[in-house]
């Protein structure tokens, strides 16, 4: 039965090749055949379908009977270890076609018999067949099996090389002999302990020593062409602890903006700083990247990529054989460092296994932005995630998908930031005012100055009350900094005028406070 191959109104395949279906006309480049199932068998399974031409033509299959018995034998004769798909014919406009369904092999790495172990073992890549390489064969092996990499005592490493104090402040509790054991970050070798490699990732101080490859080269770009360096910064070290680290990198190049009415609703004019990129996002990135990366090999590092519109993680080694980007998207889950993965999990960086990728997606959506690209490379898994232009010249902040809060929305209000002054058109709902573009921002009054202006706007206000809204004690020298000069220049009042020291006393907008509040004079420019 045909649940898959669906014909367009011009007669061809709507489906288009990719890593789990591929289109042979017919028989006649077995070479070709061959090395796509071999592929399909060493990646994620697939469906090869002779009898479709490459422009998804239906051509079908002169004597479907032979031609299902001719490819059978091609597969067992040509093919180890031994493979059996099932064949199907069915039958599509008319015409015939031979439908060969691939698992994915147990017994990794499949390859052609006559270009043997190392020359002949395939793995897809796209809707394209690549050759392996040795050690990502040597990879494949180790995938199948139960023993995976990261589980493998190194035998180049002592027990010394693992610090157990890095591992008890990672996961805030005493490691003892029999927890190492239990968690395989060491194993039993002719009676002594021995670190496994997942051991030596996570607890050993210098831990590219024994895998050069194993650490984060974070770069900053500017212009359009993505070529300008503007800092840099090479994260070494036991790897959970490079996630910090790769975030503060990140940091540095991002913009802040103030909103106020985000907090307590009885102070609903506080300041929260924003970041211009999807910091949580961001971060499920870099921990997917460091549990999932292969270590097993040598080739690059892991790469986080600041470019002015985009944020680039990309990791070496690619999916683990036997998912789809389709399939790790839904929260499909294979690991391929199950040792790495629970420390990384018991250390609290990550959450619940699988929804990696969906919580990503999820809080890119949340916060107005567009979903992740995801390409798998030769050997790489790279993820994009699009961010605004980051040249400050044409900086305009995504805009968060509206959730409904204490009052109805978000209360919030755009400034300029302290760490980095932006250029923003954002736009933000409130209850009872609605910021939507630049001409809505106040420039040149700092910060605190803002936050009393909009915070007043909304209703009068003690001293006391402001005070503490701008995270101060309700002392006259902090009054004096911040309330008198917005007093003196008349934008705002007291309620109580003739009684300064009143207990009744409260502070209200002027009309000139409120016009410099929607004022676009002083904005930045």
């Amino acid at each position: 039965m045909n649940d898959f191959l669906t014909l367009g109104s011009d007669g061809r395949v709507v489906d288009h090749e990719g890593k789990t279906l591929d289109y042979k006309r017919d028989l006649s480049g077995s070479e070709g055949v061959l090395r796509t199932v071999v592929a399909f068998a060493n990646s994620a399974g697939g469906r090869l379908v002779v009898g479709v031409a490459d422009d998804r033509s239906v051509v079908g299959v002169d004597d479907p009977v032979t031609a299902e018995m001719r490819l059978a034998n091609l597969i067992a004769d040509s093919i180890r270890p031994q493979l059996l798909p099932t064949i199907e014919l069915i039958t599509l406009d008319g015409r015939t076609v031979l439908v060969a369904n691939v698992p994915v092999g147990g017994q990794r790495p499949y390859y052609l018999k006559e270009a043997g172990r190392y020359g002949g073992a395939y793995v897809r890549l796209g809707s394209s067949n690549r050759r392996a390489t040795r050690l990502l064969t040597d990879d494949l092996a180790r995938g199948a099996g139960s023993r995976t990499f990261d589980r493998q005592i190194n035998p180049q490493a002592d027990i010394d090389d693992i610090d157990p104090p890095v591992l008890e402040r990672l996961l805030d509790r005493p490691i003892g002999e029999e927890e190492l054991l239990t968690l395989e970050l060491v194993g039993r070798e002719n009676g002594r302990l021995r670190p496994t490699n997942a051991g030596l990732l996570v607890a050993c101080p210098g831990p590219q020593r024994f895998f050069p490859h194993a650490w984060v080269q974070c770069g900053r770009f500017r212009g359009r062409d993505g070529l300008d360096l503007v800092d840099q910064a090479d994260v070494r070290g036991p790897l959970p602890l490079a996630v910090d680290e790769v975030m503060s990198f990140l940091q540095r190049h991002r913009f802040l903006r103030a909103e106020f009415g985000a907090g307590d609703p009885e102070w609903n004019w506080r300041r929260r700083d924003i970041s211009s990129i999807p910091e949580t996002a961001i971060r499920e990135l870099v921990v997917n990247a460091l549990v999932h990366s292969s270590y097993s090999y040598g080739g690059t590092a892991i790469k986080v990529i600041f470019y002015d519109r985009a944020i680039v993680v990309e990791s070496p080694g690619g999916l683990v054989p036997g998912v789809t980007i389709e399939q790790i998207t839904h929260g499909v889950s294979v690991q391929r460092n199950p040792a790495l993965a629970r420390v990384f999990r018991e250390a609290g960086l990550v959450e619940l296994w699988g929804m990696g990728l969906r919580t990503v997606i999820r809080d890119l959506a949340d916060g107005g932005y567009e979903p992740p690209d995801i390409e798998e490379l030769h050997e790489r898994l790279r993820v994009t995630v699009r961010i605004p232009d980051h040249d400050p010249r044409r900086f305009t902040p995504a805009r968060p998908r509206k959730i409904a809060g204490a009052g109805g929305g978000t209360g919030a209000r755009a400034s300029e930031s302290s760490e980095q002054m932006i250029k923003s058109d954002h736009q933000v709902d409130s209850p009872s005012h609605q910021v939507d573009s630049l001409s809505h921002q106040v420039g040149r009054l700092d910060e605190s100055a803002l936050g009393v202006l909009i915070a007043v706007s909304e209703r009068d206000l003690s001293r006391s009350e402001l005070l503490a809204g701008l995270g101060l004690t309700n002392e006259t020298r902090n009054a004096r900094r911040h309330l008198d000069p917005l007093l003196e220049a008349g934008l705002i009042e007291w309620t109580v005028p003739d009684r300064p020291n009143s207990r009744l006393q409260r502070y209200r907008i002027t009309d000139a406070g409120r016009a410099r509040l929607n004022s676009p004079l002083g904005a930045a420019e």
